[in-house]
């Protein structure tokens, strides 16, 4: 049993590989019962002609995908949850727990997405219309003015991300009266943690995502060079979410535990009755 202690970002990926390979293969299932239809139609999609011949199922496909991203993250949590508890992880447990938190998971993701839009938004309506004004008229002042307030509201949105950053593991693991309490609760726990939290959230970035990126890059040039080796390559590139994915949740769920042990008395028992495991 592993205990919760105040952890460094290299404490927090030692971990969180840690977990991960301890218990990959629940991972590995968990992947395949949450990703298998959207990467199933990827690959489809992906051997019939691409994204251009299937734009409207290629957009099915991502909602697909976005909820049952939701559901593997809150079982790779239980999951993850259950190893610090001494607890053989049960996938039939970790399941159930993902389908119980979809929905307050969704409001969540669906309220970040609002807030970061409107972000973007503003950014892009300064830069559309301030811009080319100051431009034409040959103020440099005003265009340096610009691109440092566009620079700045960039800065802003990633303070925002970080503050917002374990809203996720909030909605699976603590007793909420509501799913937008989410965001006041995660941004009183990454306050001052900011900086950490983005170190380690590029470090996820890094570990996670750019692999599958490089696989599906060698795809598309061996699509070219070879057409069959290209297509085997995409294939893969397609499945690997269903491995990795669980890494990424192993990561910010030990952030998440970090934040509450420097903010909070937190400890195993408290999570072990938030779990409701006696």
């Amino acid at each position: 049993m592993a205990d919760l202690k105040a952890m460094e970002l290299g404490e927090i990926l030692d971990g969180a590989l840690t977990i991960f390979r301890h218990h990959f293969g629940t991972f590995a299932k968990i992947g395949v019962v949450a990703l298998w239809l959207p990467v199933a139609l990827t690959i489809y999609i992906q051997l019939a002609g691409g994204t251009e011949q299937h734009f409207i199922l290629f957009f099915v496909v991502q909602v697909i995908a976005y909820f049952a991203g939701l559901f593997l993250t809150a079982a790779a949590i239980r999951v993850i949850s259950d190893s610090y508890l001494g607890r053989p992880p049960e996938l039939a447990e970790a399941l159930a727990l993902g389908a119980s938190k979809i929905w307050p998971l969704f409001v969540v993701g669906l309220g970040k997405g609002i807030i970061i839009g409107l972000l973007v938004a503003v950014i892009g309506v300064v830069a559309a219309v301030a811009a080319p004004a100051l431009v034409s008229a040959g103020s440099t002042v005003g265009v340096i003015f610009v691109v440092l307030a566009v620079l700045g509201g960039c800065w802003f949105i990633v303070f925002v991300l970080c503050g917002y950053a374990v809203t996720t593991p909030v909605v699976v693991l603590e007793n909420l009266n509501g799913a937008f309490d989410a965001f006041g609760r995660s941004w009183e726990l990454t306050r001052t943690f900011k900086r950490k939290i983005l170190g380690i959230a590029v470090v996820a970035f890094l570990m996670v995502y750019v692999p599958i990126m490089v696989v599906g890059g060698l795809g598309g040039y061996f699509r070219i060079a070879s057409p069959a080796i290209g297509q085997a390559i995409e294939v893969v590139s397609a499945a690997l979410p269903i491995v990795v994915m669980p890494l990424l949740s192993c990561i910010f769920t030990l952030m998440y535990y970090d934040l509450r042990v420097r903010r909070e008395a937190f400890d195993l028992q408290i999570l072990s009755d938030q779990l409701g495991i006696t």
